[in-house]
C-alpha cells in the first residue's frame, strides 16, 4: 500500500472512533512527546534554576504564601507556578522531576480544550487537526517542557478563552462564562496578563451590533459579574498577602509588596526596563519562526478562511482575538518571544476548521517540501562544521566547555537531526507534505529530549564548577558568591551564602570581606573578569566554565587587608540542599 493511502486510511480509522477514545488517543500521543526528557536534566537558566529554588525553599520552609530566595523575597513573580513546581516536589521528593510536571501537565490540558472545542464547534476531524497544528508550531512543545511560567498561564487563558467560547457560541452556559473568569483571575496571580480573554468582547460585542440575535440570551446584564468572579479570585491571594505584609512591617516586606503590585505589572508594561524591541519584532521575527508553518498555512488558506467565517463567525472572534493579543504586547517596548504562547492555541483553532475541509493552495506543498529539504542540509553542515572544528562553532561552544569531545558530540547530535529530516523527506515523498513535517518534528523532539539532553546538561550546569570547589575546601566549609545564580544554590553541596540579590555589586563586595573575616572555613567564588577593591585574585584557584562565565575561588588569605564596610551588614546563607536530585 502507497504511504499516502496509508496515511489516508489510518487517519479515516482514527476517526471513526468515539470523541471520548480519540482524545485519550490523541493525549496519550501528546504525553510521549511532552514527558520524554523528564527527568533526564537539570533546571536550566535563566529562568528554571530561580522557580525550582523558590519552590524548594517553600518546602523546605513551610512559608508559602510569598516566594523566598536563598532566604530573600522574590518579588517579580506571583507565586502560583511556584507552587505547582512546590507541590509536585513535595509529592515526589525530586526536584529534578517535578519543576518540569506542572507546564507539562498545563499542556495536556491546553491540548484537551483545543480538541473539545473543535469538536463541538465543528466536528473530530477539525479536533484533531487543532491538537496537532498547535503541537506543530514550536513554541508549544519548547514551552511545554520548560519551567517558565508562560505555558502554564497560557493554560489558564485557553480555559478562559474555552468557557467564553462555550457560553457566546454553545450557550448559553453561565457556569462555563464564570469558570472563564475564575481562570483570568488564576491567570493574573501567575502572571499579570491573565485578563487576556476579557480582549475577546470586543469582536464579540461588534458582531452583536451587527446582529442583536446572534448573542440572544448569552449576551446580557449577568456578564457585568464576570469581572467581580475576577477580583473575588485575585483577592484569595491578595488580600493575605497585604495582611501578611503588614503584620510584618519590614522593609523588605513592604518593598516585596510594592514591586509585585506596580512595578512587576503597569510599569513594567509602560515602562519596560530590560527585552526592548521594535514594534514589529513579533511580526517579523516571533510568529514567523516559533509558529511556523502556521502562518505560512494560513496564506495557504486565505480563501478557505474566509468562506469558514462566513459560515462560522467563531472564526472571526478567535482571529480578531489573536490580532489583538499581539498588539497589546507589541505596544509594550519591553518584547519576548513567550509572552505570544497564550495567543497561540487560538490560532491553531482558528485553521484547523478550512485546512479539514480544503487544501492549502497549490504554492504551499512545495515550499514546504523546499523548506524541509533546506533545513536538513543545513542541519547536516552545521554537524559537519562541528566535526571539523570550525573556529565560529569553536568560539561558540567555548562559552560553556573548551573541551572539544564536547563540541564533536553535539554535532553529531546536529547532525543525526538533519538526516532525520531528510530521511523523512525521502521515504515520505508521496505523504502530505504538512504530515512529512509533522513526522519529522516530532522524531527530532525526541532526540533533543533524550541524548540532546545528556549532552547539553553538562553545559548547562554549574557541576563542574562546584565540584572544584568542593574539593578544594574542608568538609564541613561554607561557600559565598558575589552575583549570585540560584543554580549555585541548587547544586552545592555545602551551605551556600549570598549578599542579597537586591545590593549592587560594591555592597556585595564588601559584604563578602565582612563575612569571610567573620566566618570559619569561608571561601568566596567569583567570575574571573571582575575587579575587585576588598580582594586580591592573585594565585586565586580557577575552578572552571559555567553560565558563559569563568570563576574563581577565593579564600581568606585573597582579603585585602582593609575594607571600606558596607552601608548595612547583609548575607544570607542556604543550608546545602541536599540530594533533591534524587
Amino acid at each position: 500500500m502507497p504511504t499516502s493511502a496509508f496515511v489516508r486510511y489510518l487517519s479515516e480509522d482514527l476517526f471513526s472512533l468515539s470523541r471520548n477514545r480519540l482524545l485519550f488517543v490523541l493525549l496519550a500521543f501528546a504525553a510521549v512527546m511532552i514527558f520524554t526528557g523528564i527527568g533526564l536534566r537539570s533546571p536550566w537558566p535563566a529562568d528554571e534554576p530561580r522557580f525550582a529554588e523558590v519552590a524548594r525553599e517553600m518546602v523546605a520552609s513551610g512559608q508559602w504564601l510569598i516566594p523566598m530566595r536563598g532566604g530573600e523575597f522574590y518579588p517579580d513573580k506571583p507565586p502560583v507556578f511556584m507552587w505547582g513546581i512546590a507541590l509536585f516536589y513535595w509529592l515526589t521528593g525530586s526536584l529534578k522531576v517535578a519543576f518540569l510536571l506542572p507546564n507539562a501537565l498545563c499542556s495536556l490540558l491546553t491540548l484537551g480544550l483545543v480538541f473539545d472545542l473543535g469538536a463541538r464547534l465543528w466536528n473530530q476531524r477539525t479536533g484533531t487537526l487543532a491538537v496537532l497544528l498547535l503541537m506543530l508550531a514550536p513554541q508549544f512543545l519548547i514551552q511545554a517542557q520548560k519551567a517558565q511560567i508562560d505555558a502554564m498561564v497560557a493554560c489558564w487563558i485557553t480555559v478562559a478563552c474555552y468557557g467564553l467560547i462555550r457560553h457566546f457560541f454553545t450557550g448559553p452556559a453561565w457556569g462555563w462564562y464564570f469558570v472563564a473568569w475564575t481562570f483570568m483571575g488564576l491567570g493574573i496571580i501567575t502572571k499579570g496578563v491573565g485578563f487576556l480573554p476579557a480582549f475577546m468582547f470586543v469582536p464579540i460585542l461588534v458582531l452583536g451590533l451587527r446582529d442583536r440575535q446572534l448573542f440572544s440570551g448569552t449576551l446580557t446584564w449577568r456578564c457585568a459579574l464576570g469581572p467581580i468572579v475576577m477580583l473575588a479570585v485575585v483577592a484569595a491571594w491578595l488580600i493575605p498577602m497585604v495582611l501578611y505584609v503588614n503584620n510584618l512591617g519590614t522593609e523588605e516586606a513592604i518593598a516585596y509588596r510594592n514591586n509585585i503590585l506596580f512595578k512587576q505589572t503597569g510599569e513594567r508594561y509602560a515602562d519596560s526596563w530590560g527585552h526592548i524591541q521594535p514594534w514589529h519584532y513579533y511580526l517579523t521575527s516571533v510568529i514567523p519562526s516559533l509558529w511556523f508553518p502556521l502562518p505560512l498555512l494560513l496564506l495557504a488558506l486565505v480563501r478557505p478562511v474566509k468562506e469558514a467565517i462566513r459560515r462560522r463567525p467563531v472564526i472571526l472572534v478567535l482571529l480578531a482575538w489573536v490580532a489583538l493579543v499581539v498588539v497589546f504586547f507589541s505596544i509594550s517596548p519591553g518584547k519576548r518571544g513567550v509572552y505570544l504562547l497564550p495567543a497561540l492555541p487560538m490560532f491553531a483553532l482558528s485553521l484547523a476548521p478550512a485546512l479539514s475541509t480544503q487544501r492549502p493552495a497549490q504554492w504551499f506543498p512545495p515550499v514546504l517540501t523546499g523548506l524541509h529539504l533546506l533545513l536538513a542540509i543545513a542541519l547536516m553542515t552545521v554537524g559537519v562544521m562541528a566535526w571539523n572544528d570550525h573556529p565560529g562553532l569553536v568560539e561558540k561552544v567555548s562559552d560553556y566547555s573548551q573541551d572539544p569531545a564536547r563540541l564533536h558530540e553535539a554535532g553529531t547530535l546536529v547532525f543525526s537531526i538533519g538526516l532525520v529530516w531528510l530521511a523523512s523527506l525521502a521515504l515520505l515523498w508521496r505523504t502530505y507534505a504538512l504530515g512529512r513535517f509533522f513526522i519529522a518534528l516530532m522524531t527530532s523532539w525526541l532526540i533533543y529530549t533524550t541524548w540532546g539532553y545528556h549532552i547539553l546538561e553538562p553545559l548547562r550546569t554549574p557541576r563542574n564548577v562546584l565540584a572544584a570547589a568542593e574539593q578544594g575546601v574542608p568538609s564541613d566549609a561554607q561557600l559565598g558568591m558575589i552575583d549570585f545564580k540560584e543554580q549555585f544554590i541548587l547544586f552545592s553541596r555545602l551551605d551556600f551564602t549570598h549578599f542579597s540579590y537586591f545590593s549592587n555589586g560594591e555592597q556585595e563586595e564588601r559584604n563578602a570581606w565582612l563575612w569571610m573575616g567573620e566566618t570559619a572555613d569561608s571561601y568566596l567564588i567569583v567570575e574571573e573578569d571582575d575587579n575587585f577593591q576588598c580582594f586580591t585574585k592573585e594565585d586565586a584557584i580557577f575552578l572552571g566554565i559555567a553560565h558563559r562565565d569563568s570563576y574563581l575561588l577565593l579564600s581568606d588569605e585573597h582579603r585585602n587587608s582593609s575594607c571600606a564596610p558596607p552601608d548595612k551588614a547583609e548575607w544570607f546563607t542556604t543550608p546545602a540542599p541536599g540530594a533533591w536530585q534524587n
